[in-house]
């Protein structure tokens, strides 16, 4: 059966480059910790029973005249893309600010509370479904949410960036191999590992901090499904270490973590976890990498792109109703989801891509070590969860990923062939 890729590419305009006072940039933090019990998303259906360390939304509004980009990254699992096309049409008509310049990202903490419709997980867990959502909490994540959006842009001020690379080991591939070549959740020092610390430095003009963008693939599964009190996991503390001794919020964005986990993972409690410990293991290396960033850019431009790939469903699986815009049946019958990928071109040298996707981190080396751009960042979790994306190897091996996948075994060659055109093509 021959596979399509179905292409939308959309592109805002991009400015030339403008002096250090014509980039305005801010960030905002806001607190969105439960103040009542909620059923985690993550391991099976359970209820929290208290708060180990708070949940927030943290929000970095870009400006560089011509283009107004929101990043978002905020500490829960995962959501429905249903969702966010909700708020973002939501916050399309209270502010103006379209779509294709939101990116929402989660952190993917298994320690936080559901929000919204259940989404593609139903297909797959549907036994951890049984309970409604609530649609309080849901709603005050939306309206926080917004009320974030708003006090950045109300904050923008003249600004430069700085960009940065650097190594943290503070995960390990996941997928255990037995004698039996069976495949298990567990721990592989041997398999692929992406431990590339991807960051982008806000500044005032006088150099001090406005915040950091922290991109790292890390399973928020340092707490194990025994764990019921609410938190950001890995994601969440190194997050809180690194602004008390920066001084200014940092948002983490997670990367390619469908095959990589935490190197201490699925602890019953905090007390038994190392928790702590990732604030030495990344964070001090994001530290480090923010130390030795070189001089900020002299210009900044934005330019903001989609890209929608289209690859094939597994025969027989089922969907959800409220997931019908990501659904078509092509020309020969085939059932073909649809993959938005984002992407954003930071002057001439960085490019941040994202997609609603558990890619496998292989996937994102690849894609990276064919851009033609000296730093190319990949960011998962962006604007909902339409499944994992293993590689072709993986589906053969089997395992929990594989399982969990909408896709057929044809989709790491059409994505990562897409992405590739799409980045090769971008101008410089």
């Amino acid at each position: 059966m021959k596979t399509w890729i179905s292409i939308l590419i959309l592109l805002t305009a991009s400015a030339p480059l403008l002096p250090a006072a014509g980039f305005r940039a801010a960030v905002a933090k806001v607190d969105i910790t439960p103040k009542t019990p909620q059923w985690l998303l993550g391991y099976g259906a359970r209820q929290s029973t208290g708060v180990h360390d708070r949940l927030h939304h943290r929000v970095a509004v870009m400006d560089d005249g011509a283009t107004q980009f929101v990043l978002v990254s905020t500490e829960v699992c995962v959501i429905s893309p249903a969702f966010y096309d909700e708020f973002s049409q939501e916050l399309k008509q209270e502010t103006g600010i379209g779509p294709l310049q939101v990116w929402w990202g989660m952190t993917h903490t298994h320690s936080a509370p559901e929000v919204g419709p259940p989404g593609l997980p139903k297909v797959f867990l549907g036994d951890r479904y049984d309970h409604a959502w609530d649609r309080e909490y849901a709603d005050f994540i939306k309206r926080s949410l917004k009320e974030a959006i708003r006090e950045a842009r109300g904050k923008l001020a003249p600004a430069r960036l700085a960009f940065g690379t650097g190594m943290a080991s503070a995960n390990i591939n996941r997928r255990a191999k037995n004698t039996d070549g069976k495949v298990s959740l567990g721990m592989n020092p041997e398999g692929p590992v992406d431990r590339q610390i991807g960051l982008v430095r806000l500044e005032k003009l006088d150099g001090s901090p406005i915040g950091l963008i922290v991109n790292y693939p890390i399973h928020g599964t340092v707490l194990g499904g025994k764990n019921l009190e609410i938190s950001g996991d890995a994601p969440g503390v190194v997050a809180t270490y690194v602004e008390e001794k920066l001084g200014a919020p940092m948002l983490f964005l997670n990367g390619a973590t469908g095959d990589l986990a935490p190197i201490y993972s699925v602890y019953p409690d905090v007390k038994s976890s190392h928790l702590s410990e990732f604030s030495v293991l990344l964070g001090d290396k994001i530290l480090a990498t923010n130390r030795a960033i070189g001089a900020p850019a002299s210009g900044v431009s934005l330019t903001l792109g989609e890209k929608v790939v289209e690859l094939p469903r597994k025969p027989g699986l089922g969907w959800v109703d409220e997931l019908s815009a990501y659904l078509r049946t092509d020309s020969s019958g085939t059932a073909m989801v649809r993959v938005p990928v984002r992407f954003l071109k930071l002057n001439r040298d960085t490019v941040l891509w994202a997609s609603p996707l558990e890619l496998f981190s292989e996937i994102a080396i690849e894609v990276r070590n064919r851009s033609p751009f000296p730093n190319t960042f990949y960011l998962g979790y962006v604007n909902g969860w339409l499944g994992y994306l293993p590689t072709k190897a993986a589906i053969a091996e089997g395992g929990y990923e594989p399982s969990v996948s909408p896709f057929t075994g044809a989709a790491e060659r059409d994505f990562t062939q897409a992405v590739v055109q799409h980045i090769q093509g971008m101008p410089r």
